[in-house]
Protein backbone atom coordinates (compact mmCIF):
# COMPACT_ATOMS: atom_id res chain seq x y z
CA UNK A 1 0.00 0.00 0.00
CA UNK A 2 1.59 3.29 -1.07
CA UNK A 3 1.74 6.46 0.97
CA UNK A 4 -1.08 8.16 -0.99
CA UNK A 5 -3.44 5.27 -0.29
CA UNK A 6 -2.56 5.36 3.43
CA UNK A 7 -3.22 9.13 3.59
CA UNK A 8 -6.57 8.70 1.86
CA UNK A 9 -7.48 5.99 4.37
CA UNK A 10 -6.59 8.24 7.29
CA UNK A 11 -8.66 11.08 5.82
CA UNK A 12 -11.65 8.77 5.40
CA UNK A 13 -11.32 7.58 9.00
CA UNK A 14 -11.09 11.19 10.22
CA UNK A 15 -14.17 12.16 8.22
CA UNK A 16 -16.11 9.16 9.49
CA UNK A 17 -15.01 9.91 13.06
CA UNK A 18 -15.98 13.55 12.74
CA UNK A 19 -19.40 12.59 11.35
CA UNK A 20 -19.87 10.15 14.21
CA UNK A 21 -19.08 12.90 16.75
CA UNK A 22 -21.51 15.28 15.01
CA UNK A 23 -24.22 12.63 15.01
CA UNK A 24 -23.63 11.87 18.68
CA UNK A 25 -23.81 15.57 19.55
CA UNK A 26 -26.98 15.95 17.49
CA UNK A 27 -28.52 12.93 19.20
CA UNK A 28 -27.55 14.36 22.60
CA UNK A 29 -29.01 17.74 21.72
CA UNK A 30 -32.22 16.10 20.53
CA UNK A 31 -32.45 14.07 23.74
CA UNK A 32 -31.95 17.23 25.81
CA UNK A 33 -34.37 19.34 23.79
CA UNK A 34 -37.16 16.87 23.07
CA UNK A 35 -40.25 17.11 25.22
CA UNK A 36 -43.50 15.33 24.47
CA UNK A 37 -46.63 17.25 23.64
CA UNK A 38 -49.35 17.18 26.28
CA UNK A 39 -52.78 16.27 25.00
CA UNK A 40 -55.21 19.12 24.36
CA UNK A 41 -57.90 19.24 27.01
CA UNK A 42 -61.47 19.37 25.75
CA UNK A 43 -62.68 21.91 28.31
CA UNK A 44 -61.05 23.64 31.29
CA UNK A 45 -62.09 22.56 34.76
CA UNK A 46 -64.23 24.73 37.00
CA UNK A 47 -62.63 26.88 39.68
CA UNK A 48 -63.97 28.37 42.86
CA UNK A 49 -64.09 32.15 43.17
CA UNK A 50 -61.57 32.32 46.02
CA UNK A 51 -58.92 30.50 43.98
CA UNK A 52 -59.47 32.75 40.97
CA UNK A 53 -59.21 35.88 43.11
CA UNK A 54 -56.02 34.59 44.70
CA UNK A 55 -54.61 33.93 41.26
CA UNK A 56 -55.47 37.48 40.23
CA UNK A 57 -53.48 38.87 43.15
CA UNK A 58 -50.54 36.63 42.33
CA UNK A 59 -50.65 37.64 38.65
CA UNK A 60 -50.41 41.27 39.73
CA UNK A 61 -47.40 40.50 41.91
CA UNK A 62 -45.75 38.85 38.90
CA UNK A 63 -46.72 41.70 36.55
CA UNK A 64 -47.97 39.13 34.04
CA UNK A 65 -50.02 41.72 32.16
CA UNK A 66 -46.96 43.94 31.80
CA UNK A 67 -45.32 41.52 29.35
CA UNK A 68 -48.36 39.79 27.89
CA UNK A 69 -50.35 42.89 26.95
CA UNK A 70 -49.52 44.96 23.88
CA UNK A 71 -52.97 46.55 23.60
CA UNK A 72 -54.58 47.58 26.92
CA UNK A 73 -57.99 46.83 25.40
CA UNK A 74 -56.87 43.20 24.94
CA UNK A 75 -55.27 42.18 28.23
CA UNK A 76 -53.03 39.10 28.23
CA UNK A 77 -53.38 38.62 24.45
CA UNK A 78 -49.61 38.96 23.96
CA UNK A 79 -47.83 40.58 21.04
CA UNK A 80 -45.59 42.85 23.11
CA UNK A 81 -42.08 43.21 21.68
CA UNK A 82 -39.40 42.32 24.23
CA UNK A 83 -35.94 43.48 23.17
CA UNK A 84 -33.03 41.21 24.10
CA UNK A 85 -29.32 41.26 23.17
CA UNK A 86 -30.11 38.42 20.76
CA UNK A 87 -33.06 40.00 18.96
CA UNK A 88 -36.74 40.58 19.65
CA UNK A 89 -39.08 38.12 21.34
CA UNK A 90 -42.83 38.68 21.19
CA UNK A 91 -44.97 37.69 24.15
CA UNK A 92 -47.69 35.13 23.57
CA UNK A 93 -51.44 34.97 24.12
CA UNK A 94 -52.22 33.60 27.60
CA UNK A 95 -55.99 34.03 27.44
CA UNK A 96 -58.06 30.81 27.26
CA UNK A 97 -58.67 31.08 23.52
CA UNK A 98 -58.71 27.49 22.28
CA UNK A 99 -56.83 28.10 19.03
CA UNK A 100 -54.33 30.90 19.69
CA UNK A 101 -54.14 31.00 23.48
CA UNK A 102 -53.89 28.46 26.30
CA UNK A 103 -57.49 27.28 26.25
CA UNK A 104 -56.40 23.74 25.40
CA UNK A 105 -53.74 23.63 28.10
CA UNK A 106 -54.30 21.34 31.06
CA UNK A 107 -53.06 22.22 34.52
CA UNK A 108 -50.14 19.87 33.87
CA UNK A 109 -49.18 21.73 30.69
CA UNK A 110 -49.44 25.09 32.44
CA UNK A 111 -47.27 23.91 35.34
CA UNK A 112 -44.65 22.48 32.96
CA UNK A 113 -44.40 25.81 31.15
CA UNK A 114 -43.83 27.66 34.42
CA UNK A 115 -41.42 25.15 35.89
CA UNK A 116 -39.49 23.90 32.85
CA UNK A 117 -40.02 26.49 30.12
CA UNK A 118 -41.79 23.99 27.84
CA UNK A 119 -44.99 24.80 25.93
CA UNK A 120 -47.92 22.38 25.66
CA UNK A 121 -46.76 21.22 22.21
CA UNK A 122 -43.30 20.36 23.59
CA UNK A 123 -41.43 23.36 22.15
CA UNK A 124 -38.94 25.14 24.40
CA UNK A 125 -39.82 28.65 25.56
CA UNK A 126 -37.36 31.52 25.45
CA UNK A 127 -36.24 32.73 28.88
CA UNK A 128 -37.60 36.21 28.21
CA UNK A 129 -40.46 34.36 29.93
CA UNK A 130 -38.86 34.06 33.39
CA UNK A 131 -39.53 30.37 34.00
CA UNK A 132 -36.12 30.20 35.71
CA UNK A 133 -37.92 32.02 38.54
CA UNK A 134 -41.39 30.53 38.22
CA UNK A 135 -39.88 27.07 38.63
CA UNK A 136 -39.77 27.79 42.38
CA UNK A 137 -43.49 28.57 42.67
CA UNK A 138 -45.45 26.44 45.13
CA UNK A 139 -48.03 24.05 43.73
CA UNK A 140 -50.95 25.98 45.20
CA UNK A 141 -49.73 29.21 43.62
CA UNK A 142 -49.32 27.57 40.21
CA UNK A 143 -52.87 26.25 40.49
CA UNK A 144 -54.25 29.66 41.50
CA UNK A 145 -52.53 31.32 38.54
CA UNK A 146 -53.92 28.64 36.22
CA UNK A 147 -57.42 29.25 37.58
CA UNK A 148 -57.09 32.98 36.99
CA UNK A 149 -55.86 32.79 33.41
CA UNK A 150 -58.31 30.07 32.41
CA UNK A 151 -61.20 32.29 33.51
CA UNK A 152 -60.18 35.40 31.53
CA UNK A 153 -62.02 36.48 28.41
CA UNK A 154 -60.75 34.40 25.47
CA UNK A 155 -59.14 36.60 22.82
CA UNK A 156 -57.98 35.44 19.42
CA UNK A 157 -54.40 36.59 18.89
CA UNK A 158 -51.98 34.39 16.91
CA UNK A 159 -48.39 34.45 18.09
CA UNK A 160 -46.02 36.78 16.27
CA UNK A 161 -42.84 35.30 14.89
CA UNK A 162 -39.77 36.20 16.93
CA UNK A 163 -36.96 38.14 15.28
CA UNK A 164 -33.80 36.55 16.67
CA UNK A 165 -30.35 36.34 15.15
CA UNK A 166 -28.96 32.97 14.10
CA UNK A 167 -28.21 30.67 15.93
CA UNK A 168 -30.37 32.05 18.78
CA UNK A 169 -33.44 31.43 16.63
CA UNK A 170 -32.88 27.67 17.04
CA UNK A 171 -35.08 26.65 19.95
CA UNK A 172 -33.31 23.31 20.65
CA UNK A 173 -30.27 25.31 21.80
CA UNK A 174 -32.36 26.44 24.76
CA UNK A 175 -31.81 22.98 26.23
CA UNK A 176 -28.16 23.89 26.78
CA UNK A 177 -29.20 27.26 28.28
CA UNK A 178 -31.40 25.37 30.71
CA UNK A 179 -28.49 23.13 31.70
CA UNK A 180 -26.54 26.25 32.65
CA UNK A 181 -29.20 28.43 34.23
CA UNK A 182 -32.37 26.52 35.15
CA UNK A 183 -32.13 25.53 38.80
CA UNK A 184 -35.28 23.62 39.71
CA UNK A 185 -34.52 23.35 43.41
CA UNK A 186 -37.56 24.42 45.44
CA UNK A 187 -37.51 27.73 47.26
CA UNK A 188 -36.62 27.32 50.93
CA UNK A 189 -37.31 29.79 53.74
CA UNK A 190 -34.56 31.22 55.92
CA UNK A 191 -35.23 30.10 59.51
CA UNK A 192 -33.29 33.09 60.79
CA UNK A 193 -35.76 35.57 59.28
CA UNK A 194 -39.33 36.55 60.12
CA UNK A 195 -42.34 34.96 58.39
CA UNK A 196 -43.06 38.29 56.64
CA UNK A 197 -39.48 38.55 55.35
CA UNK A 198 -39.62 34.98 54.09
CA UNK A 199 -42.91 35.66 52.34
CA UNK A 200 -41.39 38.71 50.69
CA UNK A 201 -38.26 36.80 49.68
CA UNK A 202 -40.37 34.04 48.12
CA UNK A 203 -42.53 36.50 46.20
CA UNK A 204 -39.51 38.49 45.03
CA UNK A 205 -37.68 35.44 43.74
CA UNK A 206 -40.32 32.98 42.56
CA UNK A 207 -42.99 35.37 41.27
CA UNK A 208 -41.97 39.04 41.01
CA UNK A 209 -38.55 37.94 39.62
CA UNK A 210 -36.90 41.16 40.88
CA UNK A 211 -33.39 39.91 40.11
CA UNK A 212 -34.30 39.40 36.45
CA UNK A 213 -33.83 43.15 36.00
CA UNK A 214 -31.73 44.07 39.03
CA UNK A 215 -28.93 41.52 38.56
CA UNK A 216 -26.26 41.53 35.83
CA UNK A 217 -26.47 38.92 33.09
CA UNK A 218 -23.86 36.76 31.44
CA UNK A 219 -22.99 36.78 27.74
CA UNK A 220 -25.56 34.02 27.21
CA UNK A 221 -28.31 36.00 28.90
CA UNK A 222 -28.49 34.08 32.17
CA UNK A 223 -28.51 35.83 35.52
CA UNK A 224 -25.10 36.09 37.14
CA UNK A 225 -26.07 34.64 40.52
CA UNK A 226 -22.64 35.50 41.94
CA UNK A 227 -23.68 39.16 41.59
CA UNK A 228 -27.24 38.81 42.87
CA UNK A 229 -29.05 42.20 42.86
CA UNK A 230 -25.83 44.06 41.96
CA UNK A 231 -27.67 46.08 39.30
CA UNK A 232 -28.79 45.19 35.79
CA UNK A 233 -30.87 46.55 32.94
CA UNK A 234 -34.41 46.52 31.62
CA UNK A 235 -35.61 47.79 28.25
CA UNK A 236 -32.67 50.15 27.86
CA UNK A 237 -32.86 51.46 31.44
CA UNK A 238 -30.34 50.80 34.17
CA UNK A 239 -31.92 48.86 37.05
CA UNK A 240 -30.01 49.90 40.20
CA UNK A 241 -28.52 47.52 42.72
CA UNK A 242 -30.82 46.48 45.55
CA UNK A 243 -28.13 45.42 48.03
CA UNK A 244 -25.03 46.93 49.63
CA UNK A 245 -24.09 48.36 46.22
CA UNK A 246 -27.24 50.50 46.06
CA UNK A 247 -26.39 53.92 44.60
CA UNK A 248 -29.30 55.63 46.40
CA UNK A 249 -28.05 58.93 47.87
CA UNK A 250 -30.47 58.63 50.80
CA UNK A 251 -31.34 55.49 52.77
CA UNK A 252 -34.73 53.88 52.31
CA UNK A 253 -37.13 53.22 55.15
CA UNK A 254 -39.51 50.31 55.01
CA UNK A 255 -42.46 52.72 54.92
CA UNK A 256 -40.95 54.53 51.93
CA UNK A 257 -40.36 51.25 50.10
CA UNK A 258 -43.93 50.07 50.63
CA UNK A 259 -45.26 53.42 49.38
CA UNK A 260 -42.94 53.35 46.36
CA UNK A 261 -43.94 49.81 45.38
CA UNK A 262 -47.63 50.67 45.60
CA UNK A 263 -47.57 54.16 44.06
CA UNK A 264 -44.22 54.72 42.34
CA UNK A 265 -43.31 57.64 44.57
CA UNK A 266 -41.95 58.04 48.09
CA UNK A 267 -40.72 60.89 50.24
CA UNK A 268 -37.12 61.94 49.45
CA UNK A 269 -36.88 59.50 46.52
CA UNK A 270 -37.44 59.82 42.79
CA UNK A 271 -40.62 58.71 41.04
CA UNK A 272 -40.65 55.39 39.20
CA UNK A 273 -39.80 55.64 35.52
CA UNK A 274 -39.44 53.32 32.56
CA UNK A 275 -40.29 49.63 33.08
CA UNK A 276 -40.75 50.14 36.82
CA UNK A 277 -43.92 52.12 36.13
CA UNK A 278 -45.62 49.00 34.81
CA UNK A 279 -44.46 47.02 37.84
CA UNK A 280 -45.90 49.64 40.17
CA UNK A 281 -49.18 49.67 38.25
CA UNK A 282 -49.51 45.92 38.83
CA UNK A 283 -48.42 46.05 42.47
CA UNK A 284 -51.03 48.72 43.15
CA UNK A 285 -53.63 46.03 42.43
CA UNK A 286 -51.94 43.31 44.48
CA UNK A 287 -52.72 42.30 48.06
CA UNK A 288 -51.35 45.17 50.25
CA UNK A 289 -50.05 42.64 52.79
CA UNK A 290 -48.00 40.94 50.06
CA UNK A 291 -46.54 44.29 49.00
CA UNK A 292 -45.64 44.97 52.63
CA UNK A 293 -43.84 41.61 52.70
CA UNK A 294 -41.89 42.58 49.56
CA UNK A 295 -40.96 45.86 51.25
CA UNK A 296 -39.78 43.97 54.34
CA UNK A 297 -37.48 41.75 52.27
CA UNK A 298 -36.23 44.64 50.15
CA UNK A 299 -35.56 46.88 53.14
CA UNK A 300 -33.39 44.19 54.75
CA UNK A 301 -31.38 43.95 51.54
CA UNK A 302 -30.98 47.71 51.05
CA UNK A 303 -30.13 48.20 54.73
CA UNK A 304 -26.73 46.70 53.97
CA UNK A 305 -25.87 49.75 51.85
CA UNK A 306 -23.68 52.47 53.41
CA UNK A 307 -25.71 54.37 56.00
CA UNK A 308 -24.38 57.87 55.32
CA UNK A 309 -26.28 59.94 52.78
CA UNK A 310 -24.33 61.45 49.92
CA UNK A 311 -23.35 65.02 50.97
CA UNK A 312 -24.90 66.50 47.84
CA UNK A 313 -28.29 65.00 48.75
CA UNK A 314 -28.50 67.27 51.79
CA UNK A 315 -27.93 70.47 49.82
CA UNK A 316 -30.50 73.00 48.60
CA UNK A 317 -30.75 74.36 45.07
CA UNK A 318 -28.14 73.16 42.61
CA UNK A 319 -25.24 75.62 42.39
CA UNK A 320 -23.43 76.82 39.29
CA UNK A 321 -20.10 75.12 38.57
CA UNK A 322 -16.84 76.69 39.62
CA UNK A 323 -15.61 79.60 37.53
CA UNK A 324 -12.80 77.50 36.08
CA UNK A 325 -15.05 74.52 35.29
CA UNK A 326 -14.99 73.09 31.75
CA UNK A 327 -17.33 74.84 29.27
CA UNK A 328 -19.52 71.72 29.09
CA UNK A 329 -20.40 71.98 32.78
CA UNK A 330 -21.17 75.68 32.48
CA UNK A 331 -23.40 74.96 29.49
CA UNK A 332 -25.09 72.19 31.49
CA UNK A 333 -25.85 74.60 34.33
CA UNK A 334 -27.39 77.10 31.92
CA UNK A 335 -29.62 74.35 30.54
CA UNK A 336 -30.59 73.27 34.05
CA UNK A 337 -31.41 76.83 35.11
CA UNK A 338 -33.52 77.39 32.01
CA UNK A 339 -35.35 74.07 31.71
CA UNK A 340 -35.27 72.26 35.07
CA UNK A 341 -34.82 74.60 38.04
CA UNK A 342 -38.35 76.03 38.01
CA UNK A 343 -39.75 72.65 39.08
CA UNK A 344 -36.83 70.89 40.74
CA UNK A 345 -35.59 73.78 42.89
CA UNK A 346 -39.09 74.27 44.29
CA UNK A 347 -38.97 70.94 46.10
CA UNK A 348 -41.66 68.30 46.29
CA UNK A 349 -44.40 68.07 48.86
CA UNK A 350 -47.51 65.86 49.02
CA UNK A 351 -50.01 67.16 46.50
CA UNK A 352 -47.63 69.72 45.03
CA UNK A 353 -46.87 70.05 41.35
CA UNK A 354 -43.19 70.60 42.04
CA UNK A 355 -40.47 67.99 41.57
CA UNK A 356 -37.83 66.24 43.65
CA UNK A 357 -34.61 68.22 44.20
CA UNK A 358 -32.30 66.49 41.77
CA UNK A 359 -29.48 65.92 44.22
CA UNK A 360 -31.81 63.29 45.73
CA UNK A 361 -32.48 61.53 42.40
CA UNK A 362 -30.90 58.09 42.24
CA UNK A 363 -30.34 58.32 38.47
CA UNK A 364 -27.57 60.85 39.10
CA UNK A 365 -25.73 58.35 41.30
CA UNK A 366 -26.14 55.27 39.12
CA UNK A 367 -22.85 53.85 37.82
CA UNK A 368 -24.50 53.86 34.40
CA UNK A 369 -26.02 57.00 32.75
CA UNK A 370 -28.77 55.29 30.75
CA UNK A 371 -31.66 56.00 33.11
CA UNK A 372 -30.84 59.70 33.42
CA UNK A 373 -30.46 60.00 29.65
CA UNK A 374 -33.85 58.28 29.17
CA UNK A 375 -35.55 60.53 31.70
CA UNK A 376 -34.13 63.69 30.13
CA UNK A 377 -35.05 62.62 26.60
CA UNK A 378 -38.35 60.80 27.15
CA UNK A 379 -39.64 62.21 30.42
CA UNK A 380 -41.84 60.31 32.86
CA UNK A 381 -45.47 59.71 31.98
CA UNK A 382 -48.05 57.72 33.92
CA UNK A 383 -49.89 54.98 32.01
CA UNK A 384 -52.71 56.22 29.81
CA UNK A 385 -55.69 57.28 31.87
CA UNK A 386 -53.87 56.80 35.18
CA UNK A 387 -52.98 59.56 37.67
CA UNK A 388 -49.33 59.99 38.54
CA UNK A 389 -46.27 62.19 38.49
CA UNK A 390 -45.42 63.62 35.10
CA UNK A 391 -42.29 65.13 33.58
CA UNK A 392 -41.95 66.33 29.99
CA UNK A 393 -39.35 64.82 27.70
CA UNK A 394 -36.77 67.08 26.07
CA UNK A 395 -35.78 64.95 23.07
CA UNK A 396 -37.33 67.51 20.71
CA UNK A 397 -35.75 70.45 22.54
CA UNK A 398 -32.20 69.38 23.41
CA UNK A 399 -29.74 68.08 20.85
CA UNK A 400 -27.14 65.44 21.71
CA UNK A 401 -24.49 67.91 22.86
CA UNK A 402 -26.95 69.73 25.10
CA UNK A 403 -28.17 66.45 26.61
CA UNK A 404 -24.56 65.45 27.28
CA UNK A 405 -23.82 68.82 28.89
CA UNK A 406 -26.89 68.71 31.12
CA UNK A 407 -26.27 65.12 32.23
CA UNK A 408 -22.58 65.85 32.89
CA UNK A 409 -23.49 68.88 35.03
CA UNK A 410 -26.11 66.99 37.02
CA UNK A 411 -23.73 64.09 37.64
CA UNK A 412 -20.62 66.06 38.57
CA UNK A 413 -22.05 69.16 40.24
CA UNK A 414 -25.53 68.10 41.25
CA UNK A 415 -24.48 64.74 42.70
CA UNK A 416 -20.79 65.38 43.28
CA UNK A 417 -19.89 62.14 41.49
CA UNK A 418 -17.08 61.42 39.01
CA UNK A 419 -17.92 61.85 35.34
CA UNK A 420 -19.50 58.94 33.46
CA UNK A 421 -16.95 57.64 30.97
CA UNK A 422 -19.58 56.33 28.55
CA UNK A 423 -22.01 59.26 28.68
CA UNK A 424 -21.48 60.37 25.08
CA UNK A 425 -21.98 56.85 23.69
CA UNK A 426 -25.19 56.37 25.65
CA UNK A 427 -26.64 59.66 24.46
CA UNK A 428 -25.83 58.80 20.84
CA UNK A 429 -27.41 55.34 21.22
CA UNK A 430 -30.54 56.84 22.78
CA UNK A 431 -30.96 59.04 19.69
CA UNK A 432 -31.02 56.05 17.35
CA UNK A 433 -34.50 54.86 16.32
Amino acid sequence: MDQTTRQQGRRRRLIVGALAVVLLLAAGAFALAWRPAIEVQAAPPRFDTATVMRGARLANLGNCAGCHTADPARPHAGGLALATPFGTVYSTNITPDARTGIGGWSGQAFARALREGVARDGSLLYPAFPYDHYTRLKDEDVHALYAYFMTRTPLEAPARENDLRFPFSLRPLLAFWNLLYLDRAPWRPDPGQSPEWNRGAYLADALAHCSACHSPRTLLGGEDRRRFLDGGEAEGWYAPALNDKSPSPLPWTRTQLAAYLRSGIAEDHAAAGGPMQGVVQSLAQADPAEVEALASWLHASLARAPANAAPAARAGSLPPPAADAPPRLRAGYDLYAGACARCHDAGRAPGSGAALPLQKAIALYDPDPRSLVRIVRDGIHPPDGEPGRWMPGFAGVLDAEQTIALAAYLRQVGAGQPAWEDLEDNVRKAEQP
